[in-house]
């Protein structure tokens, strides 16, 4: 019965040995584990998972084979909404189509452009290629597809508008959540350097029995405890584009937080520039002059920025880039002073690694970084802070 489970969890990269396998069995044919599903699942994972990264893997593998669960998502339900369908519809286009379409070349020449058309429009439009609207493929409002452009209402889909008209209001993460896996913690620990510091209140036993042994008599020595004395920085993107990511930069925020003693955050959007803040709530009341975040950390500090990196290359590399107000200096350079500073950092970025090449901006932010962009997944978190550790 349970050969076929050993293949499934080698099937799914879980490194089960023989010996393993026959420990199993052997608890087995002992009657260790209760009666139950429950007991079984904690016996199993006990003695053929030695690596908790493989958690999740077990997980799934152990429902499909004893509980009847399935490995692949099921069809989808219900039928799907006719507005829905006509709007994937819409902005469907062939590469030669987009090949087709031009950006106005700069962003003064954006900007000049939507001034001209709120001079002539004088209603709504669906679907064009000129006038501010939804749909079609012009430079003005949402729901469509253009090079860059000018986003109006409504959520971006394409990540490359190069400016942004509305009131935006973000979320702060949540700290706190309950992570659904340890294995973020589990990578986080790598970047761990522990040092004695403080008070000497730990039983120091070996040092009790060496004098012990010496003297003939109990002679008790105190040790200081072992701390982690790493600090990092944490900047992390939020709104716009990272909202499909909250959850996954929550579960990240919440273990660097239960993880290390000396952190900091801060938020930002996009990219960096002359503020940031920590509360998004009163991001506009509240902010943190970015100069004075340079001269308040020192260069022992870790950096760890958390972001998509999805946005119009203007906001890297002009002034007045920003999507969200007029910055008089480029991304890029602020970017280039935070790593000056901190040059031991990383960029941690949740969308698919395989997607990068498709988004010009990610490019551009990896170069800044010098190459030292991760995916937000474990394998990139332990490259990651495989990097920090130089």
């Amino acid at each position: 019965m349970f050969g076929s489970f050993l293949e499934h969890l080698r099937a799914a990269g879980i490194p089960v040995s023989v010996r393993e396998y026959l420990t199993f069995l052997q608890a087995l044919a002992a009657d260790v584990p209760p009666h139950s599903a429950d007991g079984l699942y904690h016996l199993a994972r006990c003695a053929l998972v030695k690596d908790e990264k493989f958690y999740d893997r077990f997980d799934t593998v152990f429902a499909a084979y004893f509980r009847g669960a399935e490995l692949a998502f099921g069809e989808l339900g219900g039928a799907i909404p006719d507005d829905w369908l006509r709007q994937e519809i819409e902005k469907l286009l062939s590469d030669e189509d987009k090949a087709k379409l031009q950006s106005l070349g700069t962003l003064q020449a954006l900007l000049e452009t939507l001034r001209q058309r709120l001079a002539e429009q004088q209603g709504r439009h669906q679907g064009g290629n000129k006038w501010i609207g939804t749909g079609g493929t012009s430079p003005f409002g949402h729901g469509g597809y253009h090079p860059e452009g000018v986003r109006i209402g409504g959520e971006g889909r394409q990540h490359r508008a190069a400016k942004v008209w509305e009131q935006r209001q973000f979320r702060d993460l949540d700290d706190q959540v309950e992570l659904g896996t340890r294995n973020i913690k589990v990578a986080l620990k790598g970047l761990r350097r522990l040092a004695r510091e403080g008070l000497p209140e730990e039983l120091d036993l070996d040092g009790t029995i060496r004098g012990t042994a010496r003297r003939g008599y109990l002679d008790l020595h105190l040790r200081p405890q072992l701390r982690n004395r790493v600090k990092v920085l944490l900047f992390l993107d939020v709104g716009g584009s990272m909202d499909p990511h909250v959850r996954l930069c929550e579960r990240l925020f919440s273990a660097a937080r239960g993880e290390f003693k000396h952190l900091e955050y801060f938020y930002f959007h996009n990219c960096v520039y002359e503020r940031l803040w920590r509360s998004n709530a009163r991001r506009h009341a509240e902010r943190f002059s970015t100069w004075d975040v340079l001269r308040r950390y020192g260069r022992d500090w870790k950096a760890i920025f958390v972001g998509d990196a999805a946005m119009a290359p203007y906001e890297i590399t002009h002034v007045g880039g920003s999507v969200e107000h007029r910055n008089d200096e480029p991304g890029a350079v602020w970017l280039r002073r935070l790593l000056e500073t901190w040059p031991s950092a990383a960029w941690l970025n949740p969308e698919r690694e395989a997607d990068w090449g498709y988004i010009p901006s990610i490019g551009l932010v990896r170069e800044l970084m010098q190459d030292r962009m991760y995916p937000l997944t474990v394998g990139g978190l332990e490259r990651a802070v495989q990097a920090l550790r130089r």
